[in-house]
C-alpha cells in the first residue's frame, strides 16, 4: 500500500506540473482573464474537470503557476549568486536570474505581468505579490548597501527595479524581442552607470 500511495503522489505531481506548463502556454495565447479552464486543459489533451480535480479552481491553478515561477526564479538566483564574487556581482545576479534563458521566455513574461496586474484585486494573489516585492527589494538593498552611499541607495534601487519590471512588461506586450544576453548586458551597463554617477556625486 505504501508503494502504491507514493506512486500515486508522484503521478499527481507530474500531472500538476503538466497543467502549470499548459496554463503558461494558454495564458500567453489567450490572456489571463479570458482563458478558460477548458482551453488550458486542451493544451495537454485533458478536460476542465481535471483542473478542478488537481487544483480545485482556475484561480488556484494560476496561484500555483506563479508559485512555480517564483520557485524557479529562486533556484536560478541562487545559482547565479554562487558564482558572484562581490556585491556588484550579486546585484548583477538579480538581473541574471530574471534574464536567464531558462526563465526569461515569452510565456513566462506574459503570465508574470498579467498575474501581477490582477493581484491587487485578489487577497489570495496579493499575498504572493507582497512576498515577491519584499524579496526583490531586500536583495537590492542588501547589496547596494555595500556599493553606494545612503542618500542614493533607495533611488538607485527604484531605478534598477523599474528597469527590471519594464523589460518584462515590454516583452509581455511584444514591444521587445526576448534576448536574454542583450537584456543582461543592458542591465550590467545600467548598474555601472548608476554606481559611477553615485560615486562621482559623493567625491
Amino acid at each position: 500500500c505504501y508503494h502504491y500511495s507514493m506512486t500515486r503522489k508522484k503521478i499527481r505531481d507530474i500531472r500538476q506540473e503538466e497543467f502549470i506548463v499548459a496554463a503558461l502556454e494558454a495564458t500567453y495565447k489567450r490572456g489571463f482573464h479570458a482563458v478558460t479552464m477548458a482551453e488550458i486543459a486542451a493544451e495537454i489533451g485533458a478536460t476542465a474537470a481535471s483542473i478542478n480535480y488537481y487544483f480545485g479552481s482556475k484561480d488556484q491553478l494560476m496561484f500555483e503557476t506563479m508559485r512555480h515561477l517564483l520557485r524557479v526564479l529562486k533556484l536560478t538566483h541562487n545559482h547565479h549568486l554562487q558564482i558572484a564574487l562581490d556585491p556588484k556581482d550579486r546585484v548583477r545576479a538579480i538581473f541574471d536570474a530574471h534574464f536567464d534563458p531558462r526563465f526569461f521566455t515569452p510565456q513566462n513574461c506574459s503570465f508574470w505581468v498579467q498575474f501581477w496586474s490582477a493581484a491587487p484585486y485578489s487577497t489570495h494573489l496579493e499575498r504572493l505579490h507582497r512576498i515577491n516585492q519584499s524579496r526583490v527589494k531586500s536583495h537590492f538593498r542588501a547589496e547596494l548597501a555595500h556599493l553606494v552611499a545612503s542618500p542614493f541607495r533607495e533611488t538607485m534601487r527604484r531605478i534598477l527595479q523599474s528597469y527590471l519590471d519594464g523589460v518584462w512588461l515590454s516583452v509581455a506586450q511584444a514591444d521587445r524581442a526576448v534576448d536574454p544576453r542583450h537584456a543582461r548586458q543592458e542591465a550590467h551597463a545600467l548598474i555601472e552607470l548608476l554606481i559611477n554617477e553615485a560615486t562621482a556625486s559623493t567625491s
